[in-house]
């Protein structure tokens, strides 16, 4: 790393020198200008809109608009006599817990190294920024510009955040917040609990950059002179409208599922059924009727059978039965004609 910027950290009597540098670095990927066809770079020529003349950098001034069409012109003069030209101090103001410092304030991030026999008094304001639990507010000039920063430790090295002053932190002016919005106590519940389902520790390895990877793929195939193969896209539906709170629930119970926990039943005294509980109880009572639909089938069919049969049963009883009465009704004649032909005999 370069250092920017050499100067001192001021605290109390005692002086601190250090380098400054850039603790971060955007790693966006740049592109130039070029011209379509043949690729040369396209280039900018300053001239000026009252005369039309190309002006170097030695001509450039700058100027103020005080509207009306009237400007005020500043030299290197003008800004040679204020102090912050040569101001090399990082003056420490007082010390505050970190947590009363608004994120929305942080700008940038230096690292400061101790310079030559600085590092005993640099070692000792880090530790003692370490004991305090405390972060320094201080004041800085850099890029000819004064800036409230803090300084802080991290991984062992004191970290400068330049802040943006209060009165560039601009007002939330929306409809929204003029509107009598009342949120039910079952669905603040219900989002708490989505927010407990998805609470976890903050790695930011984890993360990556997938626009500028793909981008970086393209770059490359055209080095190598290859085709990019993108993957297909799937379209999702529109959302519809939904309940709040039936998507609270869905939502819920998907964080549960990505986490590998059992999903909440119902009756089993953990919380009501979600949609997507009820969707999957619907698919086991259909596998589960689907299942025990043969088996009524073939009851049915025995039971048809039973009922088909049973007529020829009752018919075949009842011409058993008419047969039986004839041959009893028959019984006295057989013996009376027994009795005359015993008597012929006899005679």
């Amino acid at each position: 790393m370069r250092a920017i910027w050499k100067g001192a950290v001021s605290f109390g009597l005692v002086s601190i020198g250090v380098k400054l540098y850039s603790a971060t670095e955007e790693k966006d990927i740049r592109f130039h200008q070029v011209h379509r066809e043949d690729g040369g770079r396209i280039r900018y020529k300053r001239t000026c809109s009252v005369c039309g003349e190309e002006v170097t950098y030695d001509d450039i001034a700058k100027g103020y608009d005080i509207g009306g069409g009237e400007m005020v012109i500043l030299t290197d003069e003008d800004f040679a006599d204020l102090p912050l030209t040569s101001s090399r101090a990082i003056d420490v103001l007082e010390f505050v817990p970190a947590e009363q410092v608004d994120p929305i304030l942080y700008n940038k991030a230096y690292f400061l190294e101790p310079e030559g026999a600085a590092t005993k008094p640099y070692v000792l304001l880090r530790d003692a920024l370490i004991d305090s639990e405390r972060v320094a507010i201080v004041k800085v000039a850099l890029r000819q510009r004064e800036q409230l920063a803090t300084l802080r430790v991290r991984e062992g090295v004191l970290l400068l955040n330049t802040m943006l002053w209060p009165d560039e932190i601009r007002t939330p002016d929306f409809g929204f917040l003029d509107e009598d919005l009342k949120v039910r106590p079952p669905e603040l519940a219900m989002a708490s609990s989505l927010i407990d389902s998805m609470t976890g520790e903050f790695e930011p390895d984890v993360f990556t950059d997938d626009y500028r990877a793909a981008l970086q793929e393209v770059i490359d195939a055209k080095v190598e002179g290859r085709e990019v193969v993108q993957p297909e896209e799937v379209e999702e539906a529109p959302a519809a409208a939904v309940d709040l709170m039936a998507a609270l629930k869905a939502s819920v119970e998907r964080a549960k599922a990505a986490r590998g926990e059992q999903p909440a039943r119902a009756g089993g005294g953990a919380g009501e059924p979600t949609p997507i509980s009820s969707a999957r109880s619907a698919q086991k009572a259909a596998e589960k009727k689907a299942a025990k639909a043969p088996a009524k089938k073939t009851a049915a069919k025995k039971t048809a059978e039973k009922k088909a049969a049973e007529p020829a049963k009752k018919t075949a009883a009842k011409k058993t039965a008419a047969k039986k009465t004839a041959a009893k009704k028959a019984e006295p004649a057989k013996k009376t004609a027994a009795r005359k032909t015993a008597s012929r005999k006899s005679a």
